[in-house]
């Protein structure tokens, strides 16, 4: 690929900016991480340490049962390491499989790019049959624009690796290109406008560089391929029995954070859902149950969810959290269900704990990057209610290293019950 191909993407002024956070915002200054900003990560160069560290000592197999963007996959490829990982989310999951793909024919995907690109500026638009939260997202020009592409990329899809990673392309430019605000955790902010969004065409250029480049620097990657499951957590089907050595990982929290409307404006310009009310069948079905949006009433018996015998480790305290959550949410405008969210989100990650000791290895090493939570000011002691379904689940010990305070800063905050997060280590 000469100088001239290249210089058709190359548009420096388009690179994801650096960031100065110490957890998932680091990643932004790293080779392929950068490529999907996804909030509910992890610092991969941490990833790396705990993977290097545990490879002074025995041989390493890693597994991460909530694998997101693909964080810890990449950083076992290049720490030479065998791994699996399980997404349930589908969208992060083709996510994660076109970041893995960075070790394929780079001059391949330079090509097909430039294909998608060149179709593009021929294609026709059409802006109209946009639902509205995309409407309200983009004006009218960028939306064509964006039109363009996205009508390319179909006609030339084909599935290739270089067919997944140009599709990553496009999805990886749609914030930066929309004038409204696109907070941090994803969510899309229709009343804030941003002073400079770049242009798709320029914007796909720059993107397209970036990929290029970064699928240069990883082609000699020392590690087998990570493989991918779009599955379940809580069961961990597709992973071998006794596989894992070091689990890393970074769980759902019970804080209410909706992992399926993280998503929703990508899914919705791709024309995957029209609306918010798709994505209980397009995603929350398939997810560990953290969120209010997925316990509606009508869909929970808590009486027998509390009555499960996974839960018997903790059943007397969560019963007690459960209880106060639903007095204290009548006294509320909004009612939201958290006495059903806390409880079908223990029993899920105590069917995670009981999957995960199937397919780990003995000895073995389990980190959750996690944090506690506090609905209606209520709180619930996260770590330690997972710490005691560990070891119900078969696990030997565990202890937990707080690595950040949370929830101190009072302004404009629903309660003043102090959290943090950190990393619980489990050994079995």
């Amino acid at each position: 690929m000469t100088p001239t191909q290249l210089a058709l993407f190359d548009n420096p002024g388009s690179a994801p900016k650096t960031a100065t956070s110490s957890t998932f915002t680091d990643n932004l200054r790293l080779p392929v991480h950068r490529w999907f900003r996804y909030s509910a990560g992890f610092s991969a160069r941490w990833a790396e340490s705990v993977i290097a560290e545990a490879a002074t000592s025995k041989e390493v197999r890693v597994l991460d049962p909530f694998a997101g963007s693909g964080t810890t996959l990449l950083c076992a490829e290049d720490s030479g390491v065998s791994s699996y990982g399980i997404e349930s989310h589908p969208f992060i999951a083709r996510v994660a499989r076109a970041k893995l793909a960075r070790r394929t024919d780079a001059g391949a995907y330079l090509a097909f790019a430039g294909q998608v690109l060149k179709q593009a500026a021929n294609e026709q638009s059409t802006v109209a049959t946009y639902p509205s939260l995309v409407r309200k997202c983009y004006h009218d020009e960028t939306l064509a624009e964006l039109d363009q592409l996205r009508s390319a990329f179909e006609r030339h899809a084909d599935g290739s690796p270089a067919s997944q990673l140009t599709w990553l392309t496009l999805v990886a430019i749609l914030r930066r290109v929309s004038h409204v605000g696109t907070a941090q955790w994803q969510y899309v902010l229709p009343r804030k406008s941003k002073k400079n969004p770049e242009v798709p065409f320029n914007a796909f250029r720059g993107m397209t560089a970036i990929v290029y480049r970064d699928m240069l620097r990883s082609q000699h990657a020392p590690g087998p391929a990570a493989c991918l499951v779009e599955g379940d957590a809580r069961t961990c089907e597709g992973v071998p029995a006794g596989f894992a050595t070091l689990v890393i990982t970074s769980p759902p929290y019970p804080n209410n954070y909706d992992y399926a409307d993280a998503t929703r404006l990508e899914m919705t310009f791709l024309r995957e859902i029209s609306g918010w009310g798709d994505l209980q069948q397009a995603v929350r079905q398939h997810l560990v149950r953290s969120c209010s949006q997925h316990v509606p009433e009508r869909t929970v018996n808590l009486r027998e969810v509390l009555a499960s015998d996974v839960l018997e480790p903790i059943r007397p305290d969560l019963e007690a959290v459960c209880a106060e959550l639903s007095r204290i949410r009548h006294l509320k405008g909004g009612k939201k269900t958290y006495h059903l969210m806390v409880a079908c989100y223990f029993l899920d990650l105590a069917g995670v704990w009981h999957a995960l000791r199937r397919v780990c290895d003995s000895p073995c090493q389990v980190c959750f990057v996690v944090g506690d939570s506090a609905p209606y000011g209520v709180y619930v002691p996260v770590m330690n209610w997972l710490g005691r379904l560990a070891l119900a689940a078969g696990f030997d010990a565990y202890r937990f290293e707080k690595t950040r305070d949370r929830n101190i800063k009072w302004k404009n905050r629903k309660h003043r019950v102090p959290l943090c997060e950190g990393r619980l280590w489990v050994d079995g």
